[in-house]
Parts: C-alpha cells; structure tokens; sequence
C-alpha cells in the first residue's frame, strides 16, 4: 500500500486519526473505493463519489447501523460519513462454506426477526444511483405496488428500457397484489441482499455492505438473493427456514418479489430485464 496524499487527508480530517497508507480497490460500479490503513491498526474502507446527493451516503450510513442494531447478520462499522464518503471497518475475505452459509442463514432470520416500525421507513433512501422512495403505507401489498414497482416501472420506461407491452402486463398485476401477497408483520430488510452485497469474512461470518433499508415483507430478501445466485444458497435457505419459517406458498411468490429488482435493472442496465418482469407479472 502507498499513501495518496488527497485521500488520506480526506479520511483523517473526517476520523481525526493518520492515515499511514492507501489502495484502491476495484469493483466499485457506483463509488469509487480505497482500502486505508490508519495509526491505530484499524483497516479500513473509504468510499467516495463527488457531488453526491446530499443524503446519499448519510443513507447508507444508516441503513448499516439499522441492520447492526438487529444482532442478527454482520454488518460493518460506521466509522466516518459525509456528503461525499462513507467509511467503514474493513471486512478480511475469507472463502464461502456450507458452515457459514447455515450462520448467514439463521443471523439473516435475526436481522428480519428485528421488526420495523411499518413498511417504509421514516426517510427515503437509494438503491444503486436510484432514490428509494420509503414513505409508509399501511399495508405491504400497497407498498409493493406503489413505492417498489410502479416507481421504476415508470423510470424504466421514461428511459426507454420498457415497451408499452411491458407496462401494460405489469400494470394488470397491481390489482392482484393483495391477493397474491400474505400479510404479516413488517420485518428489517437489507432491501439490495445480491450477491455482490454479501461478503464471506476470515472469521467465517458473512458480512452485508450497501443496504437500502426498510421496513417490508422478508421474502423480498430471499428472493433477491436467489435472483442473482448465492454460493450454498440451499442451505442459506435450509437454515433461515430452521429459523423462521415461512407462510405456504412462499416459493411461488418468488418471481413475484423479484419483479422490483428487476425493474432496478432495467432502470439501471437496459437489457432485457424488463421483459423479464414482463414475463413474470403475466404468469400471475
């Protein structure tokens, strides 16, 4: 690791401690990251993205402390956050394993099991670059329609990544969504649990980074993390279900959760997403 002089001074000026040296890491779609390594032994990671939303990491922030509160799945340390960076303790990457896949799945039933006030949350958030809108609704299948897919429906199509067709066969859905999905207490979500957010630590602990937090519906969780694909995630399920099980039927609600995340993705990526959704609202 080297020092890069901007960076480092950035850091120190936001955690009042030295920054002995830095390195970038690669991946980052959105922010750009710098692992640091600070006076007092502690590593850490600095994400930074100029003229950022004024809420953008403050959100972010939150959302890790929200879930750490919990006691359920690990979370990263806040140790510093403005408008422009969040940094957070560095997590050691260790290798995936069926033993830590059956802990993820347990602390994940915890984190849910934390509850939240409602569906929604007290404050809007983001997902990727996109504002997340939170305000409460009084039942889950009203939030679902109205703050998780008619929103990016929309984006998606003003962006041209959905067709009229598409619109109209996720459209028809909407008045079917109280039917189709169960009513229960609302839980703590991550809110974006892919594969990308999920980290297999050194301490053979799993890790969630980059939350968009709410109060909502579990499954939406699991669904997520089954829509990209997860290392064990039978038994991430196996073990989550050991936990908390789940109301009758959950496995065909599945495509069903995955419809807001896809849509995240037309909006983000084009591509053939919504489609995909499209296919999906049509099957229900």
């Amino acid at each position: 690791m080297t020092r890069q002089p901007l960076v480092a001074q950035r850091a120190e000026d936001l955690l009042g401690t030295a920054v002995v040296a830095t390195a970038p890491i690669a991946g980052g779609d959105i922010a750009t990251a710098t692992r640091l390594r600070l006076s007092d032994g502690t590593t850490a990671l600095m994400k930074t993205l100029p003229h950022a939303p004024a809420d953008f990491f403050h959100a972010e922030a939150a959302g890790l402390r929200w879930l750490g509160e919990a006691g359920g799945a690990q979370v990263p340390e806040v140790l510093g956050v403005d408008q422009e960076c969040v940094i957070i303790r560095w997590v050691e990457p260790g290798k995936n394993s069926v033993d830590a896949a059956t802990s993820f799945g347990h602390e994940l039933a915890a984190t849910h099991a934390a509850g939240a006030p409602g569906f929604g949350l007290d404050h809007d958030g983001y997902i990727g670059r996109l504002p997340l809108p939170n305000k409460p609704t009084d039942t889950w299948a009203e939030f679902y329609a109205v703050r998780r897919v008619l929103p990016y429906l929309k984006v998606a199509f003003d962006r041209g990544a959905a067709e009229p067709s598409h619109v109209a066969a996720i459209e028809a859905l909407v008045p079917k969504l109280p039917d189709l999905l169960p009513e229960e207490a609302p839980s703590r979500l991550h809110g974006d649990l892919w594969n990308g957010n999920v980290l297999w630590g050194l301490d053979g602990h799993v890790s969630l980074i980059d939350p968009a937090a709410y109060g909502g519906h579990r499954e939406v969780d699991l669904a997520m993390l089954a829509l990209f694909g997860l290392p064990h995630l039978p038994r991430v399920l196996d073990a989550y279900l050991e936990a908390a099980p789940l109301s009758d039927g959950w496995e065909d609600r599945v495509a069903l959760h995955q419809l807001f995340p896809l849509l995240v993705h037309a909006c983000h990526f084009g591509g053939g997403y919504a489609a995909r959704a499209a296919d999906i609202a049509a099957r229900y």
